[in-house]
């Protein structure tokens, strides 16, 4: 007679026992995210760093650069909060090591990288490393090192050595020159050769065949064949080098085939006999 009763208290304690909490609650403002510190590299604008803003650092220079940034501390708390600063990889300086947050505040510290001379240009990685309040947070600091900067194009070229040699006549001569890229640019130049000797031009060519591209720095030695050279003449052979933009070179040298003076009035037989000899081959 009394199964009925005590049914109805377990019916009703069974609800209640289910609903005890198996510890403490934390409150609700002490387990908030908002009240505890960070750590970021500082945003563009005045507000507090945001979910959009950078999260590490990434910088880029090349040898020899000092890089500038910040990183930015925020204390969202009602009281000051005291943060130790290290970095860790090469070549990060901080500004301060110590830094007094006070309540509420956002407080920016000055960074700098600085590339030395010589470094290779490949990817590195460091960080900074921020303490207070039993825990440490860690910014990370991306660094690619680039390339030198280019220098500037410097077209150059040059003619070298221009020689020649033979006896003229029937038996012809040779001209030997030198093409030089002295600047900093591939070159294809053009070239043409022009002998002027006491009563005119000569000779006047243009290389068929010319140099090819020229590589800064690289030498091409020609050897030209002067078939109908003359035998008897005092000869100025030039030798030009045209390139794109306007990058021209020359160089000259002298042939004289056969030995003779022209001193008074034997000037004029000596002459005679040059336009003999140069009818006759022609």
């Amino acid at each position: 007679m009394h199964r009925r009763p005590v049914r109805r208290l377990v019916t009703a304690l069974v609800p209640a026992l289910l609903c005890v909490p198996a510890g403490p609650v934390a409150p609700a403002a002490l387990a908030a995210g908002d009240r505890t510190w960070s750590a970021a590299p500082a945003p563009a604008g005045t507000e507090a760093p945001g979910p959009d803003d950078r999260t590490s650092f990434y910088l880029e220079g090349a040898p020899g650069a000092v890089l500038a940034d910040k990183l930015s501390l925020v204390n969202p708390a009602n009281r000051p909060l005291s943060l130790e600063l290290r970095a860790s990889g090469p070549w990060i300086s901080l500004a301060r090591r110590q830094v007094r947050v006070p309540a509420r505040t956002r407080a920016d510290v000055p960074l700098t990288v600085t590339v030395p001379g010589g470094t290779e240009a490949r990817d590195r990685s460091g960080a900074v490393v921020v303490s207070g309040e039993g825990r440490d947070v860690r910014v990370r600091v991306a660094l690619r090192v680039s390339g030198p900067p280019a220098p500037p194009a410097l077209p150059a070229l040059a003619v070298e050595n221009v020689r020649v040699s033979g006896a003229g006549g029937g038996r012809g001569a040779v001209i030997r020159y030198a093409v030089v890229n002295r600047g900093n640019t591939v070159l294809a130049p053009r070239l043409a050769i022009r002998a002027d000797g006491i009563f005119g031009t000569v000779l006047r060519r243009t290389v068929g065949d010319a140099t090819g591209t020229l590589p800064p720095g690289h030498v091409v030695q020609r050897v030209e064949r002067w078939a109908d050279a003359p035998r008897v003449d005092s000869v100025t052979v030039r030798v030009t080098a045209t390139a794109a933009d306007g990058v021209r070179a020359s160089g000259a040298g002298s042939y004289t085939p056969g030995r003779w003076v022209l001193p008074g009035v034997g000037g004029g037989v000596a002459a005679l006999v040059w336009w003999f000899v140069r009818r006759r081959s022609g």
